[in-house]
């Protein structure tokens, strides 16, 4: 458990005493309860940022303040929590992500720092914890749990971290957190060596987070015995009635490439409780916050759906505190860190001010405190490392046989929109050796970008592009370098245009580059500020677009190509993956 504790507790309880001063008064304002569910005129008093006393109805409402904000009957409600994120899927640093999401209210994230952990171990984690420090919100941090995400040969990321890496982790000072646990079926099978991280955890003090899509029965029942007990991979309706039946905190999901808020909330309608149910963005990209908010935009999605505004503000706050066993976070009560947000109206969450421990942080969706850089020598190191003599060869299929038919094992996304795959035999013809690519169809290649030069290559089906090839280092949760093509020589382009901008994306069309992202800090992040960014992610859009790609958001299209926790069907460095079964799917069948 972890404890967030007022610096000087005798002093707190003087001031709601009224034996010392505070430091700030909030009046007349409508006050969220979120224990109660009412909201309730009042004022709130503030003594080195905690609060020191809730004054309802006017009672007991004559301490003093050294200042005194209006709030001019607005309402005032607790800081948002995300409960489970990657920073790096917006492609920002944690201090420029800083920038970004504490004017839309988001006081405190709780992260998951697996994708930089892939690509540079400890060092990637403690990088995130370090540049984080002192910042005007709260980043805590869970330890990767599954890095690779699969064991066993399967894929190779730069790193692998087992109990050793948890325990030294576990040290570091906002570390609160085991991180979602991928391998679930490496839970229910008892493997000894994730046991051991189970164990690890646990005795450091650690709560547990859990990453189980599709599970249930004995195999659900089985990896909640394992320790882990809250979920943000929860998709499909039943699914989610089922898990928090079975004491899961489900951590209902909008991210930038899945959106689950909805459909959770379809499937746990009725229920009397509402306790382990908690909002999270996961992976959402700088423009998408930029254009929609954050964790006010999920928020209002509950709040559109039908949930009461309050109960979908208590999933934002108290619920995501208490899940992650952090005390003193997610209220305006007594005792508690003084978190706070001004909005206008609960039905559309819309901060007007943003409190940090006490302090105005920003005004209407601007920062009104310095954020400064930290610069680190970890954001100087190339991670993309292929092979000298990569070629557009490397990128060519030989079929077994030099004409006629063969039977294809293609992987296939179930729609053009989500991450799921399946496996479909189909018959494809062959022309002097070659597979002849039906419409819709295209090879994918995920090259290990780290120094051992491992790349396989397979045939997708439904990935939503026309033409062309684009390529990313972006790339759950291995992130080596994934390129969807179908001209070999348009994919070397992509391949190395992105060594040659230290990691990102390309779009390549008749081997001339549309559009380069360079994320030069660890192939993941930039080192610009979110508007500059925009700019430049908007681009590679365009260019993606341009190639036939017609999804809402085509920048993280490619990225769970190489993601085998994901059903059904995978691909990796060494091979296309039987997610269910972890074993190497060929592809051609003879």
């Amino acid at each position: 458990m972890y404890h967030i504790r007022p610096k000087d507790r005798k002093s707190l309880i003087l001031a709601a005493m009224g034996k010392v001063a505070c430091d700030l008064k909030v009046e007349n304002a409508k006050i969220v309860n979120v224990f109660t569910g009412e909201v309730l005129d009042g004022s709130v008093y503030v003594k080195d940022g905690f609060i020191a006393h809730v004054a309802y109805d006017g009672k007991d409402d004559d301490l003093e303040a050294k200042e005194v904000i209006d709030a001019h009957g607005r309402y005032l409600m607790p800081g948002l929590i995300d409960a489970h994120v990657h920073i790096e899927s917006s492609m920002l640093t944690p201090y420029n992500f800083a920038k970004l999401v504490i004017p839309w209210g988001t006081t405190t994230v709780i992260t998951d720092p697996h994708e930089i952990g892939n690509v540079l171990g400890v060092k990637g984690v403690r990088y995130m914890h370090d540049v984080s420090e002192d910042l005007p919100m709260r980043q805590f941090i869970d330890i990767p749990s599954s890095i690779p995400s699969v064991k066993g040969g399967l894929e190779y990321a730069n790193a692998e971290f087992y109990k050793e890496e948890v325990k030294e982790l576990s040290k570091l000072e906002r570390v609160i957190g085991l991180a979602e646990v991928m391998d679930y079926l490496a839970v229910i099978s008892a493997e000894d060596w994730m046991v051991e991280i189970l164990d690890e955890a646990l005795d450091d003090g650690l709560y547990l987070q859990a990453h189980a899509p599709g599970l249930s029965g004995k195999a659900l029942s089985a990896y909640l015995c394992g320790g882990p007990h809250s979920d943000h991979e929860t998709r499909g309706s039943g699914e989610a009635f089922e898990k928090m039946r079975q004491g899961m905190h489900i951590d209902a999901r909008d991210s930038s490439m899945a959106k689950n808020v909805l459909d959770i909330l379809d499937g746990i309608k009725g229920t009397k409780y509402y306790d382990t149910l908690s909002f999270c963005t996961d992976d959402r990209e700088c423009d998408d916050i930029l254009k929609h908010g954050h964790m006010n935009d999920v928020v209002n999605n509950g709040i559109a759906w039908g949930l009461d505004p309050v109960l979908a503000i208590k999933s934002a706050t108290i619920n995501s505190a208490r899940e992650a066993e952090i005390k003193g976070l997610g209220a305006i009560a007594p005792g508690y860190v003084a978190d706070m947000l001004i909005v206008d109206d609960l039905r559309h969450i819309d901060p007007e001010v943003v409190f940090f421990e006490g302090r105005v942080v920003a005004r209407d969706h601007e920062l009104v405190v310095d954020i400064k850089d930290t610069i680190s020598e970890v954001e100087e190191i190339d991670t993309v490392d292929l092979k000298e003599d990569l070629s557009y060869e490397d990128f060519k299929v030989s079929a077994p046989i030099a004409d006629g038919k063969v039977l294809v094992n293609v992987m296939a996304y179930d729609n053009e929109e989500i991450s799921t795959t399946h496996l479909e035999k189909t018959e494809m013809e062959v022309r002097d050796g070659e597979v002849v690519l039906p419409d819709g169809y295209h090879y994918v290649a995920v090259l290990n970008r780290y120094g051992r030069h491992n790349m396989a290559v397979h045939i997708l089906k439904g990935f939503g592009m026309e033409k062309g090839a684009v390529g990313s280092t972006v790339s759950h949760d291995c992130h080596n370098l994934c390129i969807v093509y179908k001209d070999a020589r348009d994919a070397y382009k992509v391949a190395m245009d992105i060594k040659e901008a230290k990691g990102g994306m390309s779009a390549v069309l008749d081997q001339k580059t549309l559009y380069t992202l360079s994320l030069p800090l660890a192939g993941l992040m930039s080192l610009k500020e979110a508007k500059e960014f925009y700019l430049e992610a908007e681009k590679m859009k365009e260019a993606d677009r341009k190639l036939g790609m017609k999804q809402d958001n085509p920048l993280l299209r490619i990225a769970t190509i190489a993601l085998p926790v994901i059903p059904d069907v995978k691909m990796s460095d060494v091979g296309c993956i039987d997610v269910n079964t972890k074993t190497f799917i060929k592809l051609f069948d003879l």
